[in-house]
């Protein structure tokens, strides 16, 4: 599998599957998840009120709609409380969960955002070390995961953590 980082705009992404960083609802919200429903258009949140909501560290596949991708699977990250209440083992759950959904759908291509470093608080600089370990060990068809940083700290805290895994 390749892994690789880039800074970006997720939505445009051309791969089989885009992750978003959702909320328990499923119905849109702010960030990664405001910016997918927006791209994918009004038939994404119709689809998502059928699914009943997805628990902290699960996935739940949709179309993809009017986004590039023809997937997108929606993962809930945990909000971080300090990291002593199980939030890097949710944080992972999302990324195996997530390539999980991918498998099912068939996609050989996924572009995950940064899961839970955004409103929900998590330090990019302890989320990423999750996340590229999590894809580097789980057991998947995908051939390509790449990680899309919106901002240039997120982005460089990816490209190390890849850097530095690859030199292990």
């Amino acid at each position: 599998m390749a892994i690789e980082a880039v800074r970006g705009d997720i939505t445009v992404e051309r791969v089989d599957a885009v992750v978003n960083a959702a909320n328990t609802s499923l119905l849109g919200g702010a960030g990664v998840d405001g910016a997918i429903h927006a791209a994918a258009g009004p038939e994404l949140l119709e689809y998502c009120r059928g699914l009943g909501g997805c628990a902290v560290g699960e996935a739940k596949l949709t179309p993809g709609f009017e986004l590039p991708a023809r997937w997108i699977i929606h993962t809930v990250g945990p909000k971080w409380r300090g990291g002593q209440e199980g939030e890097p083992d949710l944080l992972a759950s999302c990324y195996r969960e997530s390539l999980a959904r991918a498998d099912e759908a068939g996609a050989e291509s996924v572009a995950f955002p940064s899961i839970s470093t955004g409103i929900y608080g998590y330090p990019v600089a302890q989320a990423a070390p999750v996340a590229v370990r999590t894809v580097q060990i789980t057991s998947t068809n995908v051939r390509l995961v790449r990680f899309v940083c919106f901002d240039d700290k997120t982005f460089d805290t990816y490209r190390l953590e890849l850097q530095s895994n690859q030199r292990t």
